[in-house]
């Protein structure tokens, strides 16, 4: 649906600038980094690379820029789904194997995934302040070799679903298909933020098919909540870049919902909530679960008070807090099934 008017957020964005490393000195990783990654997810990195070569040092730290490593909160978000799904399906702590599979390939098709958003970007992500850093889009890293990283966690990634079982492996195409298909939708559709979510969600449906060899109706509707959360949050995301994306050509929820943005993210957020409550019915999951969903109602009902100006940085610390959504579900689910 289509608002009757698109009204820009009240705070608009300064004008994209060319990014500018400062010189790097002897053994100095160069601290040229995107606008939004985390201040110490860089130093730990910078410390981690301080015992390579001076000549592959800047190199390396730019291929972990690429693939997020500065900036772990987005793991986090596909983590959480994936292990409601490994816990849910297991019914109990689930088997080691998987429980390390999966973990792994999490990290691996997330980094992958960035490592294809930004190919995709490399024309829009310059004239987005946030993103003008981003190595691509600030000459540190070519578009071929970011190509090149994307193949190669690809190949990580299903080497790692080989040690599953059959249907696992028949479902990780779909999987690797839309990891790769969500950089473009941003330029043709107005709905990026749900093909994002199939993609982050589809560790789901893979989980309960690597535990059970099958997908039971719960990872189907596990699978659905998750497009929500994934609309909510990311439409939190791209509320941030609104101006610049509609200077840009670029297509996202945040821009279709114009001014209904608040209203709209609170229906999404009450639907999660119900589809939660299904899921937590389906499962036969205690109480421990049930003052999680609570606890997720009132984390939403913050992010609402936090956007309610719809200003750069609060919409940002909304979007990172869905961090704590996922862990008050996991600690809820993993509660739940453990005095069951």
């Amino acid at each position: 649906m289509a608002p009757t008017s698109r009204k820009r957020p009240r705070r608009t964005s300064p004008a994209p600038v060319p990014h500018r490393s400062r010189a790097a000195t002897p053994g100095r990783v160069q601290p040229a980094r995107p606008a939004d990654s985390s201040t110490r997810a860089a130093r730990v990195l910078d410390v981690l690379l301080q015992k390579l070569p001076e000549q592959y040092r800047q190199k390396a730290h730019d291929i972990l820029v690429l693939t997020r490593m500065d900036r772990p909160i987005g793991a986090l978000l596909l983590l959480w789904p994936t292990w409601w799904a490994l816990w849910l399906a297991a019914g109990d702590f689930p088997p080691w194997k998987p429980l390390i599979i999966f973990t792994l390939g999490v990290f691996a098709m997330r980094a992958a995934g960035c490592a294809i958003n930004d190919y995709a970007d490399r024309n829009l992500d310059p004239q987005v302040a946030r993103t003008a850093g981003r190595p691509i889009a600030a000459g540190r890293i070519t578009p071929r070799e970011a190509l090149i990283v994307f193949a190669a966690l690809l190949v990580f990634a299903f080497l790692l679903v080989l040690l599953t079982n059959a249907l696992t492996i028949k479902l990780s195409f779909i999987g690797a298909a839309l990891a790769a298909l969500y950089p473009f939708t941003k330029r043709y559709t107005d709905f990026p933020q749900v093909v994002l979510g199939a993609a982050f969600g589809w560790a789901i449906p893979m989980a309960f098919a690597a535990v059970l060899n099958t997908v039971p109706p719960v990872g189907w509707l596990l699978f659905i909540a998750n497009i929500l959360w994934s609309v909510i949050y990311d439409t939190e995301y791209a509320m941030v870049d609104r101006d610049d994306d509609i200077n840009a050509g670029a297509r996202s929820t945040a821009i279709l919902f114009g001014d209904a943005d608040l209203p709209i993210i609170g229906v999404l957020m009450g639907t999660l909530v119900i589809a939660l409550v299904m899921i937590g019915n389906r499962a036969h999951l205690g109480w421990p679960y049930w003052v999680a969903i609570a606890t997720v109602a009132g984390l939403f009902g913050w992010q609402q008070w936090l956007i309610r100006n719809r200003e750069r940085e609060a919409c940002l610390a909304a979007f990172r807090h869905n961090n704590w959504v996922g862990l008050a579900l996991w600690i809820g689910i993993v509660l739940a099934l453990a005095i069951r």
